[in-house]
């Protein structure tokens, strides 16, 4: 499987069957999706931007404008288990703050299988997990982790060691790329490591880490 980076938490994971795409906000990649393309599309919330009136196609909940070049796209974008192109999709109920969304609205985190790999894309969430949703998560070895948004350095550490990953991948999530790098660096430091820079991710069952190391994408979806 292979993971690329486009920008705050659009993620895309490509298989040998499949591809899917995390959260592609044209506000992101653009309004063409830069050429991006996926089988399957997951929204974790509503695009905070609303979506133009004239937008060809919106996520189901209506809330985001699709990119163009996803428009034929399957998506999903609330919780459930779904079999879509032969991957398995499972979306958990989650929230974008630490009182059940009375602050910033729900969300859904999405575990995708692929390749043998199972990936977390925890979208913009903005707390800890119960033992309940854990059990509903069940073992993954990436987690895609929002950092600089509604989660201080140390919850973001602390829902890492909740989920025990292999690979864990951080999506700078803030407007001001001063304030990400310094969500960055005190995430480094609650994680007690420097992470590995690489342009993009590949992992096998097989090249999985022993220890939980994490990897700092570059971003395909800058200027």
């Amino acid at each position: 499987m292979e993971l690329t980076w486009y920008g705050r938490t659009c993620i895309r994971l490509r298989g040998k069957d499949a591809v899917v795409i995390n959260d592609p906000y044209p506000s992101i990649v653009g309004p063409t999706g830069r050429g991006i393309t996926g089988d399957v599309v997951t929204f974790s919330h509503p695009d905070d931007n609303h979506p133009p009136k004239k937008a060809t196609k919106l996520s189901r909940d209506g809330g985001t404008a699709m990119p163009t070049s996803l428009e034929a796209s399957f998506v999903l974008d609330g919780p459930g288990e779904y079999e879509v192109h032969d991957v398995l999709v499972t979306g958990i109920r989650t929230y974008r703050d630490n009182d059940k969304g009375a602050a910033r609205g729900r969300q859904t985190a999405f575990v995708t299988e692929l390749d043998g790999i199972h990936t977390i894309h925890l979208g913009d969430i903005g707390h800890e997990l119960t033992e309940e949703k854990l059990a509903d998560i069940g073992r993954v070895e990436v987690v895609c982790v929002p950092i600089g948004g509604a989660l201080t350095a140390a919850t973001a550490a602390a829902l890492v060691a909740q989920l025990d990953p292999k690979i864990v991948v951080p999506m700078p999530v803030c407007e001001d790329e001063a304030d990400c790098d310094e969500a960055l660096k005190k995430f480094f430091h609650e994680m007690g490591a420097e992470p590995q820079v690489q342009p993009k991710l590949s992992v096998m069952p097989s090249t999985l880490p022993a220890e939980t190391t994490t990897v700092l994408l570059d971003s395909r979806g800058k200027a």
